[in-house]
């Protein structure tokens, strides 16, 4: 491994103008891609150099190798960092960076296929001595077998696709007359979302937590576990809310789930960045899940506790340096916790929502943290992921920070379509929230509840001031001449500077 200076964000959003600050911290050039729907977005003028890479669809911007490295070599990068969603657990764009002659800013391909087959992580992890949930560790051949295996486990079962994620390519069964037509629905969803169809089958477990484990290894064997993370509020497998530590979790349990996860990430010669998935059941035993071999969306909430900046030390692994983190020293300071602010609608069974921001006001003071990738002005689509940011607290108790929490949600303002915001303030009201009785099931026992009435009452005022105030500077800027555009005291416009950086791109 050598040292670069300048690195190519291949992705979007706030994790795109993450790692880009995190290079810039770290005294490296950025480089940004975009889509033409992605033009006016933060991230592009936040960059050293913006490079345009295709039209809105994913499959021909994001997710196109080709101009991803062409847009690396354009712009003499040196190194790929790819965020997380999109390429960035796939084995092959890994192998091409590196083909390519580039660092690539997380784990050799070889680990990301090991980890990204689940039956093979499955068995790996066996071999390892990691506890995994009872089930096959070959694919099934067909509904016959899966059957046979479902009786042989006990239901319910789950059927799982080897390549899945975010619960695509997955059905609960029940009993054993659901389970063909399950496999037919599950391996049909699995050949579209992976390209691959074959599933395992898998003891499905009742009302477990969803706790992950932060892991970081460098270039001299050193694997770190950086505490764990609680991620049972989810709907359909997707995570809305996370915090750390978990209520769950004592320090002796925190020990064992560190040491599996070390070995769990050891055991595939892993490089940088990934977390360890378990399934922690009521009675206390913990279960290997799954392993996401990049950064994760909720990264910041174990930042907080730790005082670790994940990303920067992505960067300094990929560079060959040593770990700053010593997992003796390691013990979490206070409680954090993130909210996912996404442009969904709650109240309509969290249908993506698209639309113009039309102001935004994120929230500040002590313990306040926003992760944020659009701004005013900018246009929501169904292209992407419906993630605008994440809001992030931390306070000396978990009381602290859900009070915190509550106040920084309540002076959050978005104007211009429904986001989660709401959902996220009842969350932080209900009872069982703050007892911190959560699993995996807390939504479909609770939703009902929470999601009764279309506005939360404490929101309704602020967002109707803001409206007021929103139509009222529009008014004004109708009734002014036009202004000429602001210059930098220390050099030409951003818009000029785009318009270069677009040149760049061909």
């Amino acid at each position: 491994m050598a040292p670069f200076k300048r690195v190519l964000v291949a992705n979007r959003g706030e994790i795109a103008l993450r790692i880009i600050r995190a290079c810039h911290e770290e005294g490296l050039e950025a480089v940004a891609v975009y889509s033409e729907a992605d033009r006016l977005s933060p991230h592009v003028r936040s960059a050293h150099v913006a490079v345009p890479i295709g039209p809105p669809p994913a499959a021909d911007s994001y997710l196109d190798i080709a101009k991803l490295l062409e847009a690396a070599r354009a712009t003499e990068c040196q190194a790929v960092h790819p965020g997380y969603g999109f390429l960035s657990e796939r084995a092959p764009f890994a192998e091409a960076v590196t083909q390519a002659g580039l660092t690539f800013i997380g784990p050799p391909a070889t680990a990301i296929r090991a980890m990204g087959d689940k039956t093979e992580a499955r068995r790996r992890m066996q071999a390892a001595g990691v506890p995994i949930v009872p089930g096959t560790t070959r694919p099934v051949a067909d509904h016959v077998q899966a059957k046979s295996e479902a009786g042989r486990l006990g239901y319910p079962v789950l059927l799982k696709a080897t390549a899945g994620g975010g619960g695509k390519g997955m059905r609960l069964i029940r009993d054993e007359g659901e389970l063909e037509s399950a496999f037919e629905g599950a391996q049909s969803e699995a050949l579209k979302a992976f390209g691959a169809g074959e599933l395992y089958v898998e003891k499905y477990l009742e009302r477990p937590r969803h706790i992950e484990v932060q892991v970081l290894a460098d270039t001299y064997g050193r694997v770190v576990a950086l505490g764990e993370r609680e991620c049972s509020i989810q709907r359909r497998h997707q995570k809305l809310i996370e915090e750390a530590p978990s209520v769950a979790v004592t320090p002796a349990l925190r020990r064992r789930l560190s040491e599996a996860a070390t070995a769990a990430a050891g055991s595939v010669g892993y490089l940088g960045a990934g977390t360890i998935e378990f399934l922690l059941a009521p009675t206390g035993e913990f279960y290997f899940l799954e392993m996401n071999t990049r950064i994760q969306v909720e990264h910041p909430v174990t930042e907080l506790v730790y005082g670790v900046d994940i990303v920067r030390e992505q960067l300094r692994v990929a560079q060959g340096h040593p770990l700053r983190v010593h997992a003796g020293a390691l013990q979490p300071r206070g409680h954090a916790i993130e909210c996912r602010i996404t442009a969904e609608d709650p109240f309509n069974d969290f249908l993506p929502a698209t639309g113009v921001i039309r102001h935004l006001q994120p929230p500040s003071g002590p313990g306040v943290r926003w992760d944020g990738g659009v701004e005013a002005g900018n246009e929501v689509t169904l292209f992407y992921d419906p993630l605008l940011a994440k809001l992030i607290v931390w306070g000396d108790t978990r009381t602290t920070a859900l009070q915190r929490m509550r106040r920084a949600l309540r002076e959050l303002v978005i104007v211009g379509l429904p986001t989660s915001q709401s959902f996220h303030l009842r969350v932080m009201d209900d009872a069982e929230f703050q007892r911190g009785d959560v699993d995996v099931t807390y939504l479909e026992r609770v939703g009902q509840r929470l999601l009764a009435a279309e506005l939360a009452p404490e929101l309704a005022q602020p967002l109707a001031i803001a409206a007021a105030l929103l139509a009222e500077e529009q008014r004004t800027k109708a009734a002014l001449p036009p202004q000429p555009a602001a210059r930098p005291p220390d050099g030409p416009s951003p818009w000029l500077l785009t318009v270069r950086r677009e040149s760049i791109g061909g």
